[in-house]
């Protein structure tokens, strides 16, 4: 049996499998984060941290929707990986979005609502309209900027930093899988070697993130 016959064979198991690794290295990604966060105070740190913990429950969301039918789950799903994406960019970004004022509450303040607003339209847009396409349309968008402005912040900084590094790398990355899933989305009609790949290519994201953490969290100590 060849290799994707055994896949469209366990099409579930595989789809519960990735979704267990992407969640789980979420969860890792959040625990390492919140503890460099607390040695440093870095507010960049901080929204970093915030985009894996939701991109955590959107995956863990996406487990549940694997034996659930349910289009709260499903809104939910969209909401909370539409938040990640949204997170990563102010992590670039929070010095001109923040200011010198440092917001109390890293999950809910005046900007970030604009943010949860415009998720929450997204995702029920697409609910509504039974398609993906906003979804993928601002997520597209959302790495475009990621990559602009990470790429800017590596320029700037002199040190040369090792995670800007990996960060500028992981948000082309980003853009490649976003835009492989909108395609085979809309022209392979989610055909089992594409969605393969894409699945294989998220994996690479996250640990990509993942592995940059630990080199910053290495070097720390």
């Amino acid at each position: 049996m060849s290799f994707y016959g055994f896949i469209a064979q366990n099409r579930e198991m595989f789809r519960l499998l990735y979704s267990l690794i992407i969640a789980f290295v979420c969860l890792v990604i959040v625990l390492k984060t919140h503890k460099l966060f607390r040695l440093s105070y870095h507010q960049g740190i901080r929204y970093f941290r915030n985009a894996f913990f939701f991109y955590g429950i959107a995956f863990a969301i996406r487990y549940f929707i694997i034996f659930v039918s349910s289009p709260f789950l499903k809104i939910g799903f969209e909401f909370f990986l539409i938040m990640g994406g949204f997170f990563l960019i102010y992590s670039l970004s929070w010095k001109q979005l923040d200011g010198k004022k440092r917001n109390v509450s890293s999950l809910l303040n005046s900007k970030i609502s604009i943010f949860y607003l415009f998720a929450f339209i997204i995702a029920y847009l697409d609910f509504i309209w039974y398609s993906y396409y906003f979804l993928f349309v601002s997520q597209i968008m959302v790495f475009i900027i990621a990559i602009i402005i990470s790429y800017n912040n590596l320029k700037k900084n002199k040190k040369r930093n090792n995670f800007l590094k990996f960060y500028f790398i992981a948000m082309v990355f980003s853009l490649i899988a976003w835009s492989l899933n909108f395609i085979a989305c809309y022209f392979f009609n989610w055909r089992l070697r594409w969605v393969v790949g894409v699945y294989i290519l998220n994996v690479i994201v996250f640990g990509l993130f993942l592995y940059g953490v630990m080199k910053v969290i290495k070097r720390s100590q």
